[in-house]
């Protein structure tokens, strides 16, 4: 008969390496009772993994959408402070006109004169706003500067230099003081106008793009989130301002100056309804994008209701199984321990 010997190291190593496994197997579910779901999703669930996976590509989907709707709602509350301050320009050129009309005292008008050209500005300005280092008025073509300063040597102003000059030589080099009021009412029907209502319009008094920037804000729903210079409501302003600043000067007669300041009022009104009908449009998106953003709230609540359900573990049987792991870990190290009591001094 043949005896075999085990040496107590052998047991030891054979305890240390049930010992790391136990300790790997508690971190595992001490996760889980700390998450509430699996710690491995993929050996749990095994096929049904896939299920997981495509309600975590759609969360992550329906995460980016809102993402983006928040960038959107910034631009638009952007493009909205920008609207107020252009409607406040209307209102204070619209002041000015109205208390400008038959008079001749040339304080008011060189006062009338200062607040149209500020005005201009503030407006030019206003419709230049930027966002994020993009531009809420240029349309689609955001990284443009949307709509040219009226000022000495640029494109708008050499426009209407030129379209003043065009008008004079066609009718006898008539100087702008001598304008009667047919004169006038024809140079701004037929030389103004279309530099501003039609064709001129693009390019020389604006950059922007009549294509507006679309934003996807929900799995099946996209909409404009910007609009641009190229609007009625701008047109109008602007035409309406250059009446205002060119053609009521105090050297003109009081006949022509008070036919170009009607004209200007007309325009004025006329840029004032589209100047609020760009805000009415604006916060039509931003009502839509609210309205998006509480849908898909909705949806992630759902979705991860669905993912619970799946990845959940139940944790009165994780409880379980971490207080019985514990307890064999432990007594796996009072063996271990005792193990290495055992040696051939202690036996002799």
């Amino acid at each position: 008969m043949k005896t075999s010997f085990v040496s107590n190291l052998a047991v030891q190593n054979a305890m240390r390496l049930t010992l790391q496994q136990s300790q790997l197997e508690l971190m595992k579910l001490q996760q889980e009772m700390t998450t509430g779901v699996y710690a491995d999703t993929g050996t749990a669930l095994g096929s049904t993994t896939s299920r997981s996976i495509n309600l975590r590509t759609e969360l992550d989907r329906l995460k980016n959408i809102k993402d983006t709707n928040a960038l959107a709602t910034q631009r638009l509350s952007a493009s909205q402070g920008a609207l107020t301050t252009m409607r406040d320009s209307v209102q204070q050129i619209r002041s000015q006109l109205i208390s400008a009309k038959g008079t001749e005292d040339k304080g008011k008008l060189d006062t009338a004169h200062t607040t149209f050209v500020n005005q201009m500005s503030a407006f030019t300005a206003a419709a230049n706003t930027q966002f994020n280092n993009e531009y809420v008025f240029s349309g689609i073509n955001s990284d443009v500067r949307p709509l040219t300063d009226y000022s000495a040597g640029s494109p708008a102003k050499a426009a209407y230099d030129t379209a003043l000059a065009n008008f004079q030589a066609a009718n006898g080099n008539v100087q702008l003081k001598d304008f009667t009021p047919a004169q006038m009412n024809d140079f701004i029907k037929n030389s103004l106008e279309p530099m501003f209502l039609g064709s001129g319009w693009q390019g020389t008094w604006s950059q922007a793009s009549d294509q507006n920037i679309q934003t996807r804000i929900g799995p099946s729903e996209v909409i404009e989130t910007s609009s641009n210079t190229n609007t009625t409501g701008v047109r109008q302003f602007m035409m309406a301002a250059v009446i205002s600043l060119e053609l009521m000067k105090p050297e003109l007669s009081t006949a022509a100056r008070d036919t170009a300041l009607s004209a200007a009022q007309d325009h004025l009104e006329s840029g004032l309804t589209g100047i609020i009908q760009m805000g009415a449009q604006i916060g039509v998106s931003e009502g839509r994008i609210k309205s998006s953003n509480s849908s898909i709230d909705n949806q992630v609540k759902l979705i991860n209701t669905h993912i619970l359900d799946i990845e959940g573990v139940d944790p009165t049987e994780t409880s379980s199984r971490l207080t019985a792991l514990k307890t064999q870990i432990e007594i796996s190290y009072t063996l271990t321990a005792r193990i290495q009591e055992l040696s051939l001094i202690n036996y002799l």
